[in-house]
């Protein structure tokens, strides 16, 4: 077997975590090095403004088997993952989050559950250990999701899982602009399983996620893979059309059989409020929408890679 052959590659996405890396590669190396000697480690500093940077180059150094990508700003965690699986050597590909939340120790179970005859196997957190908001919005989320694109989607479900090559190769052949890696995963289909995974506490800090940025992904992720939206704003349109119809033919009625004497200003200033309120809202709704068709035929670069070690 040449010694350039690589079975595992690990992929995680680097923000904020000088303080983490050091830790991260050694668990790794813990765990993977029993399962096979052929692996490499791919990190992608996102962009992260500490020296998460400085200390993945100095583990590029010292271990071949340590990879590094730097991105010339922060391109978001989804393009970071697309960023290092356009990299990747492996036969499998695991992909993991730094914060040590996604435990190392759980891809020897992933990669021998994986060999039973899947092409992905995702890791799925049997008990979260996040806090209590962040788990209600989370499972909320998904419920809506699941709604508007008619799939299946589980909060207990994110990147951490292993997946086979040809799955890879098949998710970065997608030319999506927003990259919402579990979503894509779900998409292209191939034989897959679920195994229940420890979900640690977070190694040290806090998610960088804040509501209003959890909120921009969630609305970017419906926006970019649902037409759902706009179907159910054309139901709501006609439905409204129906009801003004219909009070429409009950005050002409009214009118003729002498019940209103004094002409509905306010009826008819609550019907004009409520459907320009439509008509602006979804408006506004089909014009997100043209403005992600924009982003996506301008076929702008998910990621821009600055500098490169060990690749």
């Amino acid at each position: 077997m040449k010694d350039s052959y690589i079975e595992i590659s690990i992929v995680s996405p680097v923000y904020k975590a000088e303080n983490i890396v050091d830790k991260l590669i050694e668990e790794i190396i813990k765990h993977v090095l029993p399962v096979t000697p052929h692996f490499e480690i791919i990190l992608v500093d996102d962009g992260s403004p500490d020296k998460s940077w400085e200390v993945i180059s100095r583990n590029c150094a010292n271990d071949k088997r340590v990879k590094g990508i730097k991105l010339s700003r922060n391109f978001g965690q989804h393009n970071a993952i697309t960023a290092g699986l356009d990299n990747t050597k492996g036969d499998w590909i695991v992909v993991m989050d730094c914060d040590l939340q996604d435990q190392p120790k759980e891809i020897k179970k992933l990669y021998h559950r994986a060999k039973e005859g899947f092409d992905i196997v995702l890791a799925r957190r049997a008990v979260r250990n996040d806090g209590f908001f962040k788990k209600l919005t989370s499972k909320l989320f998904y419920k809506v999701f699941s709604y508007l694109t008619d799939t299946k989607q589980d909060s207990a479900v994110a990147n951490f899982g292993i997946y086979k090559k040809n799955v890879i190769d098949a998710i970065r052949s997608m030319g999506d602009y927003y990259r919402v890696f579990p979503i894509l995963v779900q998409w292209v289909g191939f034989k897959r399983c679920y195994l229940d995974v420890e979900h640690a506490y977070r190694y040290e800090g806090k998610s960088t996620y804040n509501r209003l940025k959890l909120f921009r992904l969630a609305f970017d992720m419906i926006i970019s893979f649902s037409e759902k939206p706009m179907r159910l704003g054309l139901k709501l349109g006609i439905l409204v059309s129906l009801f003004s119809i219909v009070l429409s033919m009950y005050y002409l009625v009214s009118y003729f059989l002498g019940r209103i004497l004094v002409p509905g200003y306010a009826s008819l200033i609550i019907l004009l409020t409520f459907s320009t309120g439509l008509i602006v809202t979804f408006l506004g709704l089909v014009g997100t929408y043209i403005g992600k068709i924009s982003l996506q035929v301008k076929q702008r670069p998910t990621y821009i890679v600055n500098l490169k070690s060990n690749l």
